[in-house]
């Protein structure tokens, strides 16, 4: 049914529950996962304003990204679905509709939870600005049993 999935994750127990449907979808189908792990490009402006070393502070969240995705690109190798992981320098919602349309995805796999308060706010919810804009169908899984 599906041959290219995409899927969020920031690393986070509510995301895993939404990479753990997306793997089982892939295995079940023999689809390519896609790997998602989307960070915000460091403000070189406020960066200068606060003495942030703004290439060290991008090299860590690089890393940080590499390792979230290489985390579920091995739980999928263990379990035989062929993975692809893209650690993005974007806001979310606009990094996994972007990779949607590189990989010609089927399926684009979020959760329903995760950002709280002022992150929100300030970034808009994952899931609806995702089903808006993708070039293919969307699975909101409900990650409330993470919480």
């Amino acid at each position: 049914m599906y041959t290219s999935i995409v899927v969020g994750t920031d690393g986070s127990e509510t995301a895993g529950v939404a990479v753990r449907h997306a793997l089982e979808l892939a295995k079940l189908g023999g689809a390519t996962l896609h790997v998602v792990h989307a960070y915000l490009p460091v403000n070189s402006l406020g960066a200068a304003l606060s003495s942030i070393d703004v290439d060290a502070v991008a090299a860590e969240l690089a890393d940080q990204a590499a390792s979230i995705c290489g985390a579920v690109a091995a739980e999928a190798a263990h379990d035989g679905v062929a993975c692809e992981i893209h650690a993005v320098s974007d806001d979310p919602s606009d990094a996994l509709v972007a990779v949607a349309e590189q990989v010609h995805a089927d399926l684009i796999v979020v959760g329903n939870r995760g950002m709280t308060g002022v992150k929100r706010f300030v970034l808009g919810s994952v899931p609806n600005k995702i089903s808006h804009h993708a070039p293919c169908s969307v699975l909101i899984v409900d990650t409330r049993q993470a919480e």
